[in-house]
């Protein structure tokens, strides 16, 4: 059990941009304390989110925060302490996971984190390797099978995911085609986005710059689904003209504004949201499940089914190694995932 009283952290307190000094900044922070149920992880390596990008740009754009919020979600660490009720984890476990957006981050050299959330990390890849996967993975696997109820069985039927060279993107694909027998299609524009979306398994590869027509000419008129992890309200009409009838849209990404939800009335198509949060914030009566996902991805890293979507790793907890991870997520160009090496 560390005996540590103070942590270094980087957060924020006011939202900047982020070539703004102070747009991270670095502090001293309490020891995190535990609940029942959770573990304290003395963290090794995080990835960077557009989630994290988001929270920082958004959460205090009128006020100036009374303590710096701590962001990152993904990480991979050692257990230093376990809380009274858990029975799965124990001291000196290397665990990773994607954490809670209700509570303090992971850009910090401890984080407190339910232990239902996070699994042991995959034996065979390194911290930065295996930093980029748990919210991705997770993201993708509820997206594809909770939310848009994929059968694993079901065949002769299409997948198209937009944003197929993301980080959510990019295991969504490979995920898809180890779990199903869909046809999987991925949008991107760029040498570079449409090589890597064809290595992590993508069967098509359509531009989305003009979707409609990319996909019609790729010779599918409509699609069974699609998973949206890009841009909701801009594809939005692409989207309603490609599913196909009783089809299903999923999406990860709020808009500001409206869309026309009639467009899918006459297909009875659906469209759902997924939010990877969701089950931690609200403690949902499933909210095991998400290590128990995490328990499944690592088998598949390690046995080789599954590869890491890792593509950079930064170096060092400090402001100026977070900012420049910021600054290229929010350059919206990355390729897979960046990780940060602490």
């Amino acid at each position: 059990m560390s005996t540590a009283t103070k942590m270094h952290a980087i957060g924020f307190n006011r939202s900047l941009i982020i070539e703004d000094e102070y747009s991270l900044i670095s502090f001293e922070e309490a020891y995190p304390t535990m609940r029942e149920l959770d573990v304290i992880v003395k963290v090794s390596a995080v990835s960077v989110n557009p989630a994290d990008a988001k929270v920082r740009i958004r959460s205090a754009l009128e006020t100036t925060l009374e303590s710096p919020r701590i962001i990152g979600f993904d990480a991979v660490g050692e257990v230093v302490s376990v809380g009274p009720g858990v029975t799965d984890f124990s001291v000196a476990d290397r665990v990773y996971f994607a954490g809670d957006a209700s509570r303090q981050g992971s850009n910090a050299e401890y984080q407190v984190v339910d232990s239902r959330i996070i699994a042991l990390a995959p034996a065979k890849l390194s911290d930065a390797q295996a930093a980029v996967l748990p919210l991705t993975s997770l993201t993708a696997c509820e997206a594809l099978f909770e939310r848009l109820r994929i059968s694993k069985t079901e065949t002769g039927k299409t997948l198209l995911i937009i944003g197929g060279a993301g980080g959510v993107g990019s295991i969504a694909t490979q995920i898809a085609k180890h779990f199903t027998e869909l046809t999987v299609i991925t949008t991107a524009s760029r040498a570079e986005s449409i090589s890597w979306a064809r290595k992590m398994g993508a069967d098509h590869v359509a531009d989305h710059r003009d979707l409609i027509n990319s996909v019609k000419q790729l010779g599918f008129e409509t699609v069974d689904y699609i998973f949206n992890t890009a841009d909701t309200i801009g594809h939005w009409d692409a989207m309603a003209e490609l599913i196909a009838p009783q089809g299903m849209i999923c999406s990860i990404v709020e808009f500001e504004g409206s869309v026309d939800l009639n467009k899918l009335q006459g297909k009875s198509a659906g469209f759902v949201w997924e939010l990877m949060f969701t089950k931690s914030s609200f403690n949902t009566p499933d909210i095991k499940s998400q290590g128990e996902i995490l328990k499944e991805i690592a088998g598949l890293m390690d046995s080789g089914h599954l590869t890491t979507t890792l593509t950079e790793t930064l170096y060092g907890l400090s402001e100026d190694t977070l900012k420049s991870a910021h600054k290229k997520i929010e350059s919206g160009a990355t390729v897979g995932k960046i990780a940060i090496q602490y």
